[in-house]
């Protein structure tokens, strides 16, 4: 079985709210900007883009991204937790959410470059 692992959703007031998952991942934390609030019932998908790692430490930030740096704005955590990964391929990622609001089983699948769907998947007991 493999180990947990950390997970964060910043929820991110830059130009334009958005939130950021990270999965911690080969050392960093593999982030994806999502445009709307992530899915917590099976059926919803989100748009989700890939943009560059985070630094481990990066997880528990909260507070102001100063002006005229990049993603300058408010960055607070929409949730965080453990989550222990099912399947990593080069365009699918599955995993297993145990945070305060994303529980569950999530995939990410690759449909084009940097451009990413996030939804989760219904349970294999429901």
């Amino acid at each position: 079985m493999n180990a947990p692992l950390s997970f964060v959703v910043h929820k991110h007031h830059a130009t334009h709210l958005h939130y950021d998952l990270r999965l911690e991942m080969d050392g960093v934390l593999k982030s994806w900007a999502v445009p709307k609030e992530p899915p917590t019932k099976t059926g919803t998908k989100r748009l989700a883009i890939a943009v560059e790692d985070h630094k481990l430490s990066y997880k528990d930030f909260e507070g102001i991204i100063p002006e005229g740096n990049y993603g300058a704005g408010k960055v607070e955590i929409w949730d965080n937790g453990e989550y222990i990964l099912e399947t990593r391929e080069k365009e699918k990622i599955v995993a297993d959410l145990n945070g305060k609001r994303l529980k569950g089983r999530y995939v990410l699948i690759n449909t084009k470059g940097d451009q990413w769907l996030f939804f989760k998947t219904a349970e294999q007991n429901e």
